[in-house]
């Protein structure tokens, strides 16, 4: 029951921020931002473990326009995502953030 509700709760957060982000983030923005969603979200949720992304979310992260999405992106969509993990997501994926970007009301460390 327990990974039941765990699963649900995960659902339900993909979704808000597939919703979040499409609405706000596609506006003006290049490449590949429903496979950013899809492939990256799970590692840069709030409340879960810094992992290493995967080969397609590092994928999509190459063919996204950051410093763009950055300016779209929200209060709600930062009171789902780790703004540290987005920043180390673009780093992994060998797209690091110069230090002082802002992206929404977070600054690049």
């Amino acid at each position: 029951m327990a990974r039941l509700s765990l699963n649900l709760m995960i659902l339900a957060i993909w979704a808000v921020t597939t919703m979040l982000f499409m609405s706000k983030a596609t506006e003006g923005c290049q490449g590949d931002l429903q496979g950013l969603i899809t492939h990256c979200a799970i590692y840069v949720q709030k409340g879960t473990p810094m992992i290493k992304p995967s080969a397609p979310c590092c994928d999509a992260v190459r063919t996204v326009d950051i410093p763009c999405a950055c300016q779209h992106i929200t209060k709600e969509i930062e009171g789902l995502v780790d703004m540290n993990k987005v920043f180390n997501l673009a780093s992994s994926c060998g797209r690091p953030l110069p230090h002082g970007t802002k992206c929404g009301s977070s600054t690049v460390p």
